[in-house]
């Protein structure tokens, strides 16, 4: 009896010293940010957790407190687009009797929020700072990554806690408006968090352990586990020196629809860094004087730079040619040397990666330690045509695993290793890279693509905000810069306005025509073409067309190979053997003609098993199109059908419909 009585004595005590201890731990804290962000409007101190709020959490505590706030320049009357600069403050606190390994939280933002720093976090989910989080965000920590226990650390509660320091600008509310995160939880299996509770300018939350959900048995890990993307940098060092390393850059595509033709890499050096030598790779620009003026020059005083890959702190690095990947100086590595192109795993895995080696030299202080090794930063990648791609910061990951080169059954580790995560982002209005056009067997009248689908840079003598005009369907054969008379004597002949200032060209590299048949009683066919207006040629193309209500009913495709991919309701569609090469734009047989787009086209044939009511002007059409990963612009309406072959205008309704898009078509 009296020995349970001791106990639990004594857990009492133990308890009441840990809240004090992370009462004033905070309280320093905050005093701290507040005297570091003077020049903030001043509001309320947010108080720290009360000893009431710890004692009744049993698992992770939770806080966010702005700190302040001040208008930013310029100052604007429009509320809504007013930008304020803020200052906040996240923390978590494991006050559980369960380790938290790898901690991610998530802030819920919600007032078009930029962060330009977060101390002691890295961003999951979106790129390198400053960073647009309006939708929210979620956080992992950059040096303490797990939350220990007080058990386990005898009460430290700089080994239970984080606190992670926040500024960045917000938009809208007034001066005396106090903008806070709709929500704050800890995104951690098995873990459930109810809403948070808020006090002025302070919300806070405790998240338990979820008796209810099992977690999954992940393997155990030092840095947080590896996370999925459509593509997936990994930064390994391979072997560390005093005031070099080498390092390994490995691209993998892991989206069925992701691509990268002639890809370019770019990334910022954070501590002075310039890469030496490179094998698989080389660099854009090889100018040494960024080394010989600046603190490299300075460092290694008796280096040569005549010869080093590249100087530069945001080196572009590109893939070698094909040729040269069997150089000794430059070749010789696995998955590399494609001329930059990365293939939809669908098409071909062993495609769908590709790997470069550099050295790296360091300058001081990181030159006294072999083990200071920091990765670059604000990682971007992009090519010819493909999808737009957004990466993460680097976020340290455990060491990757080799099999060991010596060919016994033993593994190898990399020194450190850093994971990049690139996700597929949606063009935004005429920033596409291909456009579509639509057209049917009952509508004599082609839609063109958007009016300035992929941008327009003169618009002087034409309209980016006109509608585009009919065309008959033989005229999407034809460069727009040809199209203008056909276009007009088109118009005449069915009656259609003619705006006094033409429509811009769509200006898309790529366009594809979708062109519905047929439709009979047991399916229906369309028929798709793509053409080529660049100069250059695309090797291993492929296109995709989402079919939300028709997907189930594909059944065939004839000049191309076709493959159903469930998950997004799309089919894959790529060249048969020796006609997986789409041709660029050609001169015309004669001297005057206009030149010839390099051409590829199939018909399809769909049943009608899966659907009812079908409604060819309707469910005849895709909803996405791709092509080599990229989303092109689609038309805003579809062909009517007409009382009578003789109309083939798209009904005024329509019409005053397509006054309100902003774009054009070929």
């Amino acid at each position: 009896m009296k020995t349970a009585l001791l106990k639990q004595v004594t857990s009492s005590y133990s308890t009441k010293i840990i809240t004090a201890c992370l009462f004033l731990f905070l309280n320093c804290h905050v005093g701290y940010g507040q005297n570091d962000f003077e020049k903030f409007s001043s509001l309320s101190s947010p108080p720290p957790p009360l000893m009431t709020e710890l004692d009744a959490c049993n698992g992770v505590f939770l806080t966010y407190a702005l700190l302040g706030r001040v208008k930013e320049y310029p100052h604007v009357k429009n509320t809504s687009k007013q930008a304020w600069a803020f200052k906040a403050e996240a923390s978590l606190t494991n006050v559980g009797d369960e380790e938290v390994q790898g901690w991610k939280m998530y802030v819920g933002f919600q007032h078009r929020e930029i962060l330009v720093s977060a101390d002691g976090a890295v961003l999951t989910d979106a790129g390198d700072f400053p960073a647009e989080v309006g939708n929210g965000t979620t956080m992992v920590g950059s040096t303490a990554t797990d939350l220990k226990t007080a058990i386990d650390t005898a009460g430290d509660i700089d080994q239970m806690s984080v606190r992670i320091q926040m500024k960045g600008t917000q938009f809208g509310l007034g001066a005396g408006a106090t903008p806070m995160p709709k929500t704050i939880h800890l995104e951690n299996d098995g873990f459930k968090c109810p809403a948070p509770s808020r006090r002025a300018t302070r919300m806070f939350v405790c998240c338990r352990k979820d008796p209810k959900v099992k977690a999954k048995q992940a393997k155990k890990t030092k840095y947080p586990p590896r996370r999925k993307g459509d593509i997936t940098i990994a930064y390994d060092v391979l072997q560390a020196f005093q005031n070099n390393y080498y390092a390994q850059v490995t691209i993998d595509n892991n989206h069925p629809l992701g691509r990268l033709d002639h890809w370019n890499l770019t990334w910022e050096w954070q501590k002075g860094e310039f890469i030496y030598s490179m094998k698989g790779a080389f660099a854009r620009r090889r100018d040494p004087s960024e080394c010989l003026y600046g603190l490299a020059g300075k460092f290694y005083k008796d280096m040569d730079f005549t010869n080093v890959a590249t100087c530069q702190k945001k080196p572009t690095i590109s893939d070698l040619p094909s040729e040269r990947k069997e150089d000794e100086k430059v070749g010789k590595l696995p998955w590399c040397c494609r001329n930059g192109t990365v293939l939809p795993p669908i098409m071909d895995k062993n495609k769908a990666r590709s790997m470069f080696q550099m050295q790296v030299f360091k300058i001081a202080p990181d030159t006294d330690n072999r083990t200071a090794l920091t990765p670059p930063s604000k990682w971007n990648i992009d090519g010819v045509i493909n999808p737009k791609y957004k990466c993460s910061a680097p976020v340290r990951v455990d060491p990757q695993v080799f099999p060991d080169p010596s060919g016994l059954s033993a593994i190898s580790t990399a020194v450190a290793s850093w994971q990049i995560v690139c996700n597929i982002t949606k063009p935004k209005p005429q920033e596409n890279r291909c456009c579509v056009s639509f057209s049917a067997f009952y509508n004599e009248s082609a839609i063109p693509c958007n009016t300035c689908a992929c941008g327009c840079d003169d618009t002087r003598k034409c309209s980016s905000r006109a509608s585009p005009m009919l065309l008959p369907p033989d005229v999407l054969l034809v460069p727009f810069a040809n199209r203008s008379v056909k276009a007009r004597a088109w118009a005449r002949l069915k009656h259609l306005h003619v705006p006094s200032k033409l429509p811009c060209g769509d200006n898309c590299p790529v366009s594809i025509n979708w062109h519905v048949s047929s439709d009979h009683r047991d399916g229906w066919t369309a028929r798709i073409t793509l053409f080529n207006w660049e100069d250059y040629s695309f090797d291993d193309w492929f296109t995709a067309v989402q079919l939300r209500r028709t997907f189930e009913d594909f059944e065939d495709v004839y000049s191309f190979n076709g493959t159903r991919i469930p998950g997004l309701k799309t089919v894959f569609f790529e060249g048969l053997k020796g006609l997986n090469y789409l041709a660029g734009e050609t001169n015309g047989t004669h001297a005057n003609d206009p030149r010839v787009p390099g051409k590829q086209q199939s018909v399809i044939s769909f049943s009608k098993k899966h659907i009812k009511d079908f409604d060819v002007t309707h469910d005849g059409f895709p909803t996405k199109v791709f092509f080599n990963g990229m989303e092109c612009s689609l038309p805003p309406i579809r062909p009517a059908k007409s009382s009578g072959r003789k109309s083939s205008s798209i009904s005024v309704i329509a019409l005053v419909f397509t006054a309100f898009v902003t774009f054009l078509m070929i």
